[in-house]
């Protein structure tokens, strides 16, 4: 990774409750709300623009985890902040403190871990799984 990447830099990315960000399963709706998927795929959106300054042209961020707790709904329509803060910085890993909220609430916290890795390296093993 290039430097330049310090503990406390913050990410954000905003979105606005949408239908098709609703939880679904079969086709049926469950409830006109945030899910649960949607919300970590934009807490994981927010913590890769973390790092995509800073990345290498022969590099990549591989999601190596996500712990996040759902607290509370955002209904559709409801505009939703996400944020991604760089907790520890390492050569080849990144951890951020992650979160979302709407105006009325903290809707969910936790943390993402993102390893960087040279990408021939990942698509070998991708390659190798086939």
């Amino acid at each position: 990774m290039n430097p330049g990447l310090t503990r406390g830099r913050l990410e954000t990315v905003q979105i606005t409750v949408t239908e098709d960000m609703c939880p679904s399963f079969a086709g049926a709706t469950v409830h006109p709300t945030l899910s649960t998927v949607s919300m970590v795929y934009h807490m994981e959106w927010a913590g890769r623009k973390m790092i995509l300054p800073f990345l290498e042209d022969c590099e990549e961020g591989i999601g190596a985890s996500i712990c996040i707790n759902h607290l509370a709904p955002a209904p559709v329509g409801k505009q939703v902040t996400f944020y991604a803060q760089a907790e520890d910085v390492l050569p080849r890993k990144v951890v951020c403190r992650v979160w979302a909220e709407h105006d009325k609430a903290r809707i969910g916290e936790g943390t993402f871990t993102q390893v960087i890795a040279p990408k021939d390296g990942i698509m070998k093993r991708i390659h190798d799984m086939r």
